[in-house]
């Protein structure tokens, strides 16, 4: 995955705010997302992190309307700076504006990665499938982005875990939105790759103006690259705001029912958090006893 420099050969694409109000979703007769609010705003990375089971996922899939919610309001920005009823949109108008990178997405098999890309843009072509003559660009330049150039015609069945996860994120880059939604991206990747697509992350905010709306469970990562933190336990955002008002040891300990530890990295200048659990209590005893 490149820097910030191949991202800015795109065209800037218009960010557009995806706010969410009254959202509650129930699976079996049981709410597990409990009266949820949200907004995801051009230009800027809003993290969803918490427990397994918090509702982080859940939440996610319904801002992309994938999930059925009992109740709930989306309210997407318009091109000419007015606002629509998300739900009212049809499927094909609300993915020319929000994408969605899901968990668990099938190994394609027969097609080559180029193939797999171009999915991405589905929204703008019609029923018979006819031309989108912005396709070959889109895509030429996603594959660019996630740094697949060079395995653009290889089988995608013959691809790594980490390696096809770029090429669905490559898909919902070539959707070419204003909202990008991304459910726990770096898994499969290596340290690399992750911290190459948290770099494509900020610049897609900053560089193009996106709204991205993305799960993740490593703490220290949402620190780094997101301007807000939307905190979930038991299916209810119990914090929202930027990273240092809510990411305290107070709320992380309660919230996660572990010692978690916060300070600041004085290399880089940003939080960092520290689970302790009971061989690290061990380890502090001991190097206090005199």
């Amino acid at each position: 995955m490149s820097s910030g420099e191949e991202a800015t050969k795109a065209p800037r694409r218009r960010g557009h705010e995806l706010t969410a109000r009254d959202v509650t979703v129930s699976y079996d007769g049981t709410d597990v997302v409990h009266d949820a609010a949200l907004a995801l705003r051009p230009g800027e990375v809003t993290a969803l992190v918490g427990p397994n089971g918090s509702g982080k996922s859940t939440l996610l899939r319904t801002l992309a309307r994938l999930q059925r919610a009992r109740t709930a309001t989306l309210t997407l920005g318009t091109e000419d700076g007015g606002t629509a009823d998300g739900l009212a949109l049809t499927a094909r108008a609300f993915a020319r504006q929000v994408a969605l990178l899901t968990q668990g997405r099938p190994t394609p098999s027969g097609l080559t990665v180029r193939d797999v890309v171009e999915f991405g843009r589905y929204p703008y072509r019609g029923r018979w499938g006819r031309d989108d003559p912005d396709a070959a660009a889109a895509v030429a330049r996603a594959v660019a982005m996630t740094d697949l150039t060079a395995l653009a015609d290889r089988g995608a069945e013959y691809l790594s875990g980490g390696q096809l996860q770029r090429v669905w994120l490559a898909g919902c880059l070539a959707q070419e939105t204003g909202v990008l939604l991304l459910d726990e991206p770096t898994t499969y990747l290596d340290l690399r790759y992750q911290v190459e697509l948290l770099d494509l992350i900020r610049d897609l905010a900053d560089d193009h103006g996106i709204a991205v709306g993305v799960v993740l469970h490593d703490l220290d990562q949402a620190a780094a690259v997101a301007d807000r933190i939307a905190l979930l336990h038991a299916g209810r955002i119990v914090a929202d705001g930027p990273p240092e008002d809510v990411l305290t040891a107070d709320r992380l300990t309660d919230t996660y029912g572990i010692r978690i530890d916060v300070d600041t990295d004085p290399s880089t200048g940003r939080l960092r958090t520290r689970a302790i659990g009971r061989h690290h209590a061990r380890t502090e005893r001991l190097s206090n006893t005199p």
